[in-house]
């Protein structure tokens, strides 16, 4: 199987697996709808753990992979913090498909999480709170402050990045638009009045 194919069947995977949800996508579903045999799929990624895991792998990669252009383009930890936090708010806006598997991951996975041998998000939530850490006008912020104020920024562009759909029937698309216009600098906001926070 080429990159191209198998980067192919990880997206249409990721799509799928955001949709149903991990315990909702079957091995045989996924297949039909990839056009592969329950069979060749098993054959190329082993089981439905181990394929979900190299679809959250991809995201992974794709967030660190952002991230670390961030830390290359931007030279302070208050600035580098800033732009991942609207990078990630960007990414998920453009791509609903990660968004809502990240979301159904938080929220599906209290069955699998005592069993988890790879947690994919942990490297890329690990440098958040250690630039956060960095970023503080608090000195010697602690890590769980840190990853709570990490999860208000996150929170904060996941929910209103997912909501799109739902909250554009409920206001309409004029205001949605407008809302979403300005988001960025509520998003900027948050994290200067954050930083500044004891």
């Amino acid at each position: 199987m080429t990159t191209t194919t198998r980067q192919h069947l990880l997206r249409a995977a990721e799509r799928i697996f955001a949709e149903k949800g991990f315990y909702g996508a079957s091995i045989a579903n996924i297949a039909g709808e990839l056009g592969l045999t329950k069979q060749a799929l098993l054959h190329h990624f082993g089981s439905k753990e181990k394929l979900y895991g190299e679809v959250l792998q991809a995201i992974s990669i794709r967030i660190s992979e952002d991230a670390q252009t961030i830390r290359d383009q931007f030279d302070t930890p208050q600035s580098q913090l800033e732009e991942m936090v609207l990078a990630q708010y960007r990414a998920q806006l453009s791509d609903h498909t990660s968004a809502r598997l990240i979301m159904r991951e938080l929220l599906d996975n209290e069955q699998r999480a005592e069993k988890a041998g790879n947690w994919y998000l942990k490297p890329y939530l690990e440098e958040l709170v250690s630039t956060i850490q960095a970023a503080s006008d608090t000195p010697g912020l602690s890590r769980p402050r840190a990853l709570a104020r990490v999860y208000q920024f996150l929170g904060a562009a996941h929910y209103f990045a997912v909501s799109q759909p739902t909250l554009t029937m409920i206001f309409g698309r004029k205001l949605m638009k407008d809302a979403t216009a300005c988001y960025e600098d509520e998003l900027r906001a948050l994290v200067h009045a954050t930083l500044r926070q004891p």
